[in-house]
């Protein structure tokens, strides 16, 4: 709580916005977005247009939602902002579909409810996770999250009481936690339409609409009446779809772990005291090795992370390419020119004496040494699983009362095995350097 009101006191020391003023004059009147893929979006309750209009929110407005997936994708160009208000809408939609089924939901639960979706995805930080596995390490973005929530709610004396017990699953009708976050929320719903609205990868596209009318409360969680089944299908396997084809598409993945290692790059060269120019928000993430316990004790970090966004990282990378530092150069070079590395993918690991025999062969065409080739070759895992039943799942309830989870209940041949964890090894370096025999 001391933390939370030193936030608060920053807050007002940093900004006089504009929905303070607003909490002592009248009440904002709902307003209407205009959105792409929903059309007309009402925010039905003065608090949220209070809470969009934070700088800390209106931050997601300049964080991309797909990362660099617009070099592979040119028309993927939305951002968390898009985001955060197309969930909203759809927890609206949500709700009010239960209300109609006799679910009872206080103003204040559907309150809660929808500001929790609205700032589910506020602690990411530039290119979505980009930041959150180089300089800002060991704090994930939902960690983050609940951070700035509680500031914010400490700014806005109390208002967002209701939305962190739900975002954390401490509300006694937790329902409302799973439409925020589970294996069938309305993040999930959100960025599968949107994403394959931006990037034309039609088989992202689900029928929202339906899967909302079929959506049931049984014993305090949320259900699928049965006749859902076949929606709720072809959203786990669009999700699975959308994995292979857009999030872990292996040319996005090669642009952003060669963006991941520029910045691991330049901390390293900042922090061994060579001037690393940055813009006044990154230069503390940079110049200091912030950990976990510092990042959550010292409110001021926290709201040096909120200032950063994609402009920040871009704006570096720009100034950097000319840096004297060869490798932080070349990386960046190769990430502007759009340059960027071959990548191979395979069912199993890489050999140790494959990774070798490219760190050899980087060093040997640039001239540089081992220790600074590992940034030209980038191996790792990623992994793919469209359902988990290890979890809470998606059930569906059926006339005579009984609940069942959907891998049992579909009589899709493929649905079990989406819940199966695909994984795929990778193994990437610049294009130039030969190809390895086989």
């Amino acid at each position: 709580m001391v933390q939370c009101r030193l936030l608060a006191i920053i807050l007002s020391e940093h900004w006089q916005c504009k929905e303070t003023r607003q909490i002592s004059g009248m009440a904002a009147r709902p307003k209407l977005l205009n959105d792409p893929v929903y059309g007309f979006i009402q925010l039905r309750h003065a608090d949220f247009t209070q809470v969009l209009d934070h700088p800390w929110v209106q931050r997601m407005r300049r964080i991309s939602q797909l990362g660099l997936s617009h070099l592979v994708y040119p028309g993927a160009v939305h951002n968390r902002f898009h985001h955060a208000v197309g969930a909203l809408h759809l927890m609206q939609e949500a709700l009010d579909s239960l209300r109609e089924k006799g679910v009872i939901i206080t103003e204040e639960e559907y309150r809660g409810a929808c500001l929790a979706i609205l700032l589910h995805d506020v602690g990411h930080g530039p290119f979505s996770h980009a930041l959150e596995h180089t300089i800002v390490r060991g704090v994930h973005h939902e960690e983050i999250s609940t951070l700035i929530m509680n500031a914010l709610n400490a700014h806005f004396n109390g208002m967002l009481d209701v939305a962190i017990e739900i975002f954390n699953d401490h509300h006694p009708k937790g329902f409302l936690h799973d439409l925020v976050s589970s294996q069938l929320d309305m993040d999930r719903m959100d960025y599968l339409r949107r994403d394959s609205f931006f990037t034309g990868v039609t088989e992202g596209h689900i029928s929202s609409e339906r899967i909302i009318r079929m959506l049931n409360v049984h014993e305090g969680r949320l259900v699928v009446e049965e006749k859902g089944i076949y929606s709720i299908e072809k959203f786990i396997i669009s999700r699975r779809l959308m994995y292979w084809q857009v999030y872990l598409h292996k040319t996005v993945l090669s642009a952003e772990w060669m963006m991941m290692r520029i910045l691991e790059r330049a901390g390293e060269i900042a922090r061994r005291g060579t001037d690393v120019w940055a813009t006044p928000a990154i230069a503390p993430f940079l110049y200091e090795d912030l950990d976990r316990a510092r990042f959550i004790a010292d409110p001021e970090v926290l709201a040096g992370f909120c200032s950063i966004d994609d402009n920040d990282v871009m704006c570096c990378i720009k100034a950097w390419q000319n840096h004297e530092d060869a490798v932080l150069s070349e990386l960046c070079q190769r990430l502007l020119e759009r340059r960027l590395f071959k990548i191979e993918l395979r069912d199993q690991p890489f050999d140790q004496n494959d990774i070798e025999e490219r760190l050899k062969s980087v060093s040997a065409a640039f001239g540089i040494s081992m220790e600074e080739a590992s940034y030209f070759v980038l191996h790792d895992r990623i992994d793919n699983r469209a359902y988990s039943t290890a979890s809470q799942g998606i059930s569906m309830l059926y006339k005579d009362g009984s609940v069942q989870d959907v891998a049992a209940a579909s009589d899709h041949l493929n649905l079990s095995a989406l819940s199966m964890t695909v994984e795929r090894h990778f193994l990437a370096y610049p294009k130039e350097i030969p190809p390895r025999p086989q």
